[in-house]
């Protein structure tokens, strides 16, 4: 039978025949990634798992997120990562080194072979032909241990390229089009499987762009071909012997095809403030800005970078216009500046950080108040960038840095300039002097303390799931929640992502201030319930907006639909994720009971007998026989020590 490419590397790392899309794929991952945000919560459930090293191909640790070192957390955080890394045996980036998906790619991917980082953006791996997907630390915790992860079985969504993009017009502009005639929810439950002739135009940089951001179409994972232009990258980076083909079968069957003609794209934009949002540039053209934003994962490439300095290059910006440089790694950092690259984003008033998340996180660079910012990030949620009221714009290199030496947006294609073609240099040698390699195998892992500073807690403990529950609702969303709206990013809250009871207290802070205290008023009386639209949950991987939650006593989240990740981040804390189907979602202050829970999971039933305010209704729960397992043990880490144990 002729199978996608992503049913020939599933079908490899499963364990048996490949199930109907929805049903539950067991999978076994080679590599796993974290970042320092959701690390430190990884790491934290290794040890509470008692692992003695992890048993994937290669483990790696990133720090690029909480770089700004205001006070002693972020510092903590990283040397409790660094010991924590010696204990596990696995890879350490140090600070500064670099985002973790352009690293990770550059060092340690390979055709064929499966990623899943706690990480949303993992899925960028994809470009090189990897099955690479994000999700919460549990579940990166339970690949590292060597366990396999349950996930639905996707449906494959084939998108044939065919054509060239014309100059002034990149990759961020070919995601952006398929934001625009898809939605935040139109890779649900899918891998978007790219392929045809138009890939021979896109360079493995190009192909992260795309892949990246399949993450805010809600994708599964984005998967290319392994082919020449693979190899070509992969001899670039002194690991040609990593490469093999890899392509879908002649004749395979797509669940779902779409062409797109990449001579037709034109520069894209994504309005305030959602990724989905999506016009051309030429219908903005005009609106003044304040800032340009040119890096993160979304944009990490040399010629990202190399574009805007062609842009700018003899320039001053206009005063004011801040154009910020993150650079993606230091490796990319030293190659541009030896190009003359850096020189000339400087000389026309850009200003340069360190080689970290930054400002994409809200580390940093916030934006004045209601002024516009355009950034090559792959997220404009909310406040995101650290600023209550802002409005942030996504788009590409060639876009912002155009609007950047206007002062306002701009079509690229009528910034004046002479497009300088495929921009590239000459290979460079691989730098792992910021890689600190994993311990010896034999090893003694006890003998490795865990560094841990005052601002670092223990997980929470949570009891076994019980046969009754009545809980109150105290909250109601609307559609598209996403995980920065439940628990925010920025340099205020990121810092106690090692310290649950901290963090728990900027649970919903925008979008519901009386949350925690409505839950602390209810944690004694049961817990609580919250309710919600489509799409709940969309976004980041950060399982803290489920555990922090679960913490103030949320027991029941009823939804129209959840994204994939946070779903399962919910079920691994305890906490029930139902669907409302065509229910009408209730009210505040309505209360919910289950009778006899526990007796309820423990049947084939796939909905769960409960009341909404006296009257009788049935959900749907869609759990897997695992699942419902996890949530009997009240979460994920006392189902694996239980296992442990039964071992």
């Amino acid at each position: 039978m002729a199978l996608t490419l992503t049913e020939k590397i599933l079908a490899e790392h499963g364990d048996g025949a490949l199930p109907e899309p929805g049903k539950a794929l067991n999978l076994r991952f080679d590599q796993t990634l974290c970042q320092d945000a959701t690390g430190t919560m990884v790491m934290l459930t290794l040890e509470a798992m008692g692992l003695e090293r992890v048993a994937t191909d290669v483990s790696v640790q990133y720090v690029d997120h909480n770089l700004l070192q205001e006070d002693y957390k972020n510092p903590d955080d990283h040397l409790f990562l660094l010991s924590a890394a010696r204990r596990f045996g696995a890879w350490y980036s140090r600070p500064g080194n670099g985002i973790s998906h352009p690293l990770h790619m550059q060092h340690f991917g390979v055709p064929g072979k499966t990623l899943i980082g706690s990480d949303s953006h993992t899925c960028a791996a994809g470009c090189l032909g990897m099955f690479a997907m994000g999700a919460g630390g549990t579940d990166v915790a339970l690949a590292m241990a060597g366990e396999r992860v349950q996930i639905p079985m996707p449906e494959v969504w084939g998108i044939y390229l065919y054509g060239e993009l014309k100059p002034w017009v990149s990759a961020k502009d070919v995601i952006l089009t398929l934001l625009r005639d898809y939605g935040v929810e139109g890779g649900l439950g899918r891998v978007m499987e790219y392929h045809g002739p138009g890939l021979a135009s896109l360079s493995a940089m190009d192909r992260h762009v795309i892949a990246n951001m399949g993450a805010e179409l809600g994708a599964t994972a984005s998967l290319f071909p392994s082919d020449d232009e693979t190899r070509r990258y992969l001899q670039s980076e002194n690991r040609g012997t990593d490469w093999r083909p890899l392509s879908a079968d002649e004749g395979c069957e797509y669940h779902h095809v779409t062409r797109i003609d990449l001579g037709e794209i034109e520069p894209m934009i994504a309005k305030p403030s959602s990724p989905g949002n999506v016009v051309a540039v030429c219908e903005v053209e005009g609106e003044p800005i304040y800032q340009a934003y040119i890096g993160s994962s979304a944009n990490p490439g040399y010629r990202d970078f190399a574009i805007a300095a062609t842009i700018v290059r003899g320039e001053t910006l206009p005063e004011h216009v801040s154009l910020d440089i993150n650079p993606s790694s230091r490796q990319t950092l030293r190659r541009l500046m030896k190009d003359g690259y850096i020189d000339a984003l400087i000389d026309a008033g850009a200003r340069l950080h360190q080689a970290g998340c930054n400002g994409c996180i809200g580390m940093g660079q916030a934006p004045a108040t209601e002024k516009n910012s355009l950034r090559t990030t792959p997220r404009n949620f909310p406040g995101r960038s650290g600023t209550p009221e802002d409005r942030v714009w996504l788009c590409s290199p060639e876009t912002a840095a155009a609007s950047a030496l206007f002062g306002y947006i701009m079509d690229p294609r009528k910034c004046g300039k002479v497009h300088p073609g495929r921009l590239a240099h000459e290979p460079d040698s691989p730098d792992r002097r910021l890689l600190v390699a994993p311990r010896e195998r034999d090893t003694i892992a006890s003998s490795i303390e865990l560094e841990k500073g005052p601002n670092i807690a223990s997980l929470p403990q949570f009891s076994e799931m019980e046969e009754q529950l009545d809980v109150l609702t105290i909250a109601r969303f609307e559609d598209d929640v996403s995980t920065d709206d439940i628990m925010p990013a920025g340099a205020e809250v990121l810092p106690f992502r090692s310290n649950i009871p901290a963090i728990s207290q900027f649970c919903f802070k925008a979008l519901a201030p009386d949350y925690v205290s409505a839950a602390r008023a209810q944690r004694e009386a049961g817990g609580h319930a919250i309710v919600a639209g489509k799409n709940y949950g969309q976004g980041s991987s950060r399982e803290h907006a489920a555990i922090a939650p679960r913490y103030l006593g949320l027991r029941v989240v009823l939804a129209k639909s959840f994204a994939r990740i946070h779903r399962q981040n919910l079920i691994n804390f305890g906490v029930i994720p139902l669907y409302l189907d065509e229910l009408e979602i209730p009210t505040v202050g309505s209360r919910i009971r289950v009778a006899n829970l526990r007796s309820q999971l423990m049947t084939d039933a796939e909905t769960l007998e409960l009341t909404v305010e006296g009257r009788a209704v049935h959900l749907r729960h869609a759990l897997s026989v695992s699942q419902k397992q996890i949530l009997l043990e009240g979460g994920l880490i006392s189902w694996l020590k239980r296992r442990g144990g039964e071992k």
